[in-house]
């Protein structure tokens, strides 16, 4: 990591511009391969709880987890990078609001082109960046694997008038395909991009499933804390450093309790099927 990966208007001009940003070797690949271990295992209760693993197409879940499961949590929003990278995009009141994970397993379809969720006003109209996904591999991508494909800047495009405000019709495809850089990250690397910014989930033809870590956090005006629901216990918030709990919207419980998950995404299922 060198000074320019701490600049703020290289990291804005980044996320402004392509849509999507990443900072190499952020963690070592032990790191990466104790997150694999933690994803496995929670996947592994996910699916044995009714609710708690969301499909987003054929082979591909989606899962929402505590952030006290993910033992590694605290090293990545407390590290350097993700620190600038929030406060230069979001300002120096962010709120972490979510932690979960995205598995493709071998026989995952291409999603649709799509944004997370619709654009909100803040960007339509003001042109700023409210809210921001950060990705963690726990493996080394390869293209059989399956990776993210990323319209690069597409966050500014207007899908009011399509389904949801997500989903471009197919004979907007290509200027997508036109934009579209497929993504290799690496076990330790870490990226930040802009979740309006168009993208697809690619066919995974390998024999791999590619577990990705998502975190995602909002600026003060962001709304999307309200699809989640990140549970703390008393202990838990004892133990993490005080910048961290002032950076994370959470509910403090004395036991966590299943998540319930807000965040489904019709249209992957819907295209996908």
């Amino acid at each position: 990591m060198n000074d320019r990966d701490l600049d703020p208007a290289a990291i804005m001009g980044g996320l402004y511009g392509d849509g999507i940003i990443a900072l190499k070797g952020a963690f070592s690949r032990q790191w990466t391969e104790r997150m694999r271990e933690d994803i496995e295992k929670l996947f592994a209760e996910a699916v044995a709880t009714p609710g708690s693993a969301l499909p987003r197409g054929p082979e591909r879940y989606y899962v929402e987890v505590h952030p006290e499961r993910i033992r590694g949590l605290v090293d990545i929003v407390t590290h350097p990078w993700f620190v600038a990278v929030c406060k230069a995009v979001l300002g120096p009141d962010y709120k972490v609001v979510e932690v979960g994970f995205d598995i493709p397993f071998p026989g995952a379809q291409d999603q649709p082109w799509h944004r997370d969720f619709a654009a909100p006003a803040a960007t339509l109209v003001g042109r700023r960046l409210n809210s921001l996904a950060f990705n963690l591999t726990a493996v080394d991508t390869i293209v059989e694997m399956g990776p993210l494909e990323i319209a690069l800047g597409t966050q500014w495009d207007d899908l009011s008038q399509y389904p949801n405000g997500m989903f471009p019709p197919k004979e907007l495809y290509p200027r997508y395909i036109e934009r579209a850089v497929q993504k290799l990250p690496q076990m330790g690397d870490i990226s930040a991009r802009s979740a309006l910014t168009i993208h697809r989930g690619t066919a995974n033809r390998s024999d791999r499933a590619r577990p990705v870590l998502v975190v995602g956090a909002d600026a003060p005006d962001g709304t999307n804390a309200k699809h989640h629901d990140l549970q703390i216990t008393r202990a838990y918030a004892e133990s993490i450093p005080p910048e961290m709990l002032e950076h994370l919207t959470y509910r403090l419980v004395d036991q966590l309790r299943t998540v319930k998950q807000h965040h489904v995404i019709e249209g992957l299922l819907e295209a996908a099927y």
